[in-house]
C-alpha cells in the first residue's frame, strides 16, 4: 500500500510539473535530462542486467536523432552505383520516430552480433570505435548530414488525433509530457524483461556465465536482445532530442555524453530499475544548480568530488543504499 501511494505521489508530481515549474529554462532542462534518464535507463539493460559495459551507447541515441530528422527533411544523395540521385521525400515526423527506433536497434544487433564473440575489454574497444566511426561519417558524409554545419530546421514532433485535431508541438509543454510518456514505456518494457524468464536469464549471465551456460542458457541470445532492445530505446530517445532541439550535429555522438550515461547508471544503482533515474536527476539537475552560484571550474570540481563520494561510500549506488536503509528502519523492502 505504502509503495502504491508513493508511486501515485511521484506520477502526480511529474504531471503537474510543467504547471508549477514556470521557469521554461528549467523545463528545458528537465526536457534534455529525461531524454539522457531515458538513454541511461536502456544503457542499464545491457550494463546492469548482462554485466557488459557498452562505451558506444550514444552512437545509437544520435543514429536515432540523424534518422529521425533526415526522414522528415528529407534528402538527396549521389547513387552508390551510376550517375544517378537518390531523392527522399520529407515525411511525417512520427514516420521518422519509428524508423529511427528501428533502425537504432537494428544497429544494435549487428555490432551485438558482431561483438559479443569477443566479450570483455574487446568489447569495450568495439563499442568506442562503432560510435567514433558513427560520429565521423556523421562529420564527413555532408551531402547526407549537411557535415559540421548541421542539420537544422527540423520539424517538430506532430499529432493527428481524431478528437484533437492535429497539431505540432513547439513548446516546452507537449515536449514535456512526449519524454514523459517515453520515458514511461520504456521503464514499463524494462521492467517486463527483468522480472520474466529472459530478465532472469540476463541476471544469470551476470553473475556466473560459465554456470548459466551450462544450465542451457544460450548467451548470444539474450545479449543479443539486450543489445537490440537496449539501442532500439536510445534511438527513440535521440529521435526526440532531435526534433524538440530542431539541430543535430556531429557533436551528438562525443564520448562524453556515454560517460554522462554511465554515472548516471553507476551511481543510481546499476541492475536496479530505479537507480538510473536517480542517477540521472542528480547528475542532470546538479550542473544547473551549480551554475546559479559558481563558476565553470567549481561546477565540474564539485561534479566530480560527488561522484566519487557517491562511487566510495555507496559503491552499489544510491537507490540500494536506500533500500539497505528502508529495509533496516521497516523490516520491509521498498
Amino acid at each position: 500500500m505504502k509503495k502504491l501511494a508513493l508511486t501515485l505521489v511521484v506520477l502526480l508530481v511529474l504531471v503537474t510539473l510543467p504547471y508549477w515549474l514556470s521557469d521554461q529554462y528549467y523545463l528545458h532542462i528537465v526536457i534534455t535530462t529525461g531524454l539522457f534518464i531515458v538513454g541511461a535507463m536502456s544503457l542499464n539493460l545491457l550494463l546492469g542486467y548482462t554485466g557488459q559495459l557498452n562505451l558506444g551507447h550514444i552512437a545509437f541515441f544520435g543514429i536515432g536523432a540523424y534518422v529521425s530528422a533526415l526522414t522528415s527533411l528529407g534528402f538527396e544523395i549521389a547513387a552508390p552505383f551510376g550517375d544517378g540521385t537518390i531523392v527522399v521525400e520529407p515525411s511525417p515526423p512520427f514516420l521518422g520516430f519509428v524508423l529511427a527506433t528501428i533502425i537504432a536497434g537494428l544497429f544494435g544487433f549487428i555490432i551485438g552480433k558482431l561483438s559479443f564473440k569477443i566479450r570483455g575489454a574487446y568489447f569495450v574497444i568495439v563499442t568506442i570505435s562503432f560510435a567514433e566511426v558513427t560520429r565521423l561519417v556523421s562529420l564527413n558524409w555532408v551531402d547526407l548530414t549537411q557535415g559540421p554545419l548541421a542539420l537544422n530546421n527540423i520539424p517538430p514532433m506532430a499529432y493527428n488525433l481524431p478528437f484533437l485535431g492535429e497539431g505540432e508541438l513547439w513548446s516546452k509543454t507537449p515536449n514535456y509530457y512526449l519524454v514523459l510518456a517515453l520515458a514511461i514505456v520504456c521503464y514499463i518494457i524494462i521492467r517486463r524483461i527483468v522480472q520474466s524468464r529472459v530478465g532472469r536469464a540476463m541476471i544469470a549471465l551476470r553473475e556466473n556465465e560459465p554456470l548459466a551456460v551450462s544450465a542451457g542458457i544460450n548467451v548470444t541470445r539474450y545479449l543479443n536482445f539486450a543489445a537490440t532492445t537496449s539501442a532500439a530505446m536510445a534511438g527513440a530517445a535521440g529521435a526526440l532530442y532531435a526534433h524538440y532541439i530542431r539541430i543535430i550535429d556531429p557533436d551528438v555522438f562525443l564520448f562524453i555524453y556515454t560517460v554522462t550515461m554511465v554515472i548516471m547508471v553507476i551511481t543510481g544503482g546499476k541492475g536496479t530499475l530505479i537507480g538510473p533515474i536517480i542517477g540521472g536527476i542528480i547528475f542532470g539537475i546538479l550542473p544547473v544548480g551549480l551554475r546559479e552560484v559558481a563558476g565553470p571550474e567549481v561546477q565540474w570540481i564539485v561534479y566530480g568530488v560527488a561522484m566519487v563520494l557517491i562511487v566510495m561510500f555507496l559503491p552499489q549506488g544510491i537507490f540500494p543504499a536506500i533500500q539497505k536503509w528502508w529495509t533496516r528502519r521497516t523490516g520491509s523492502e521498498t
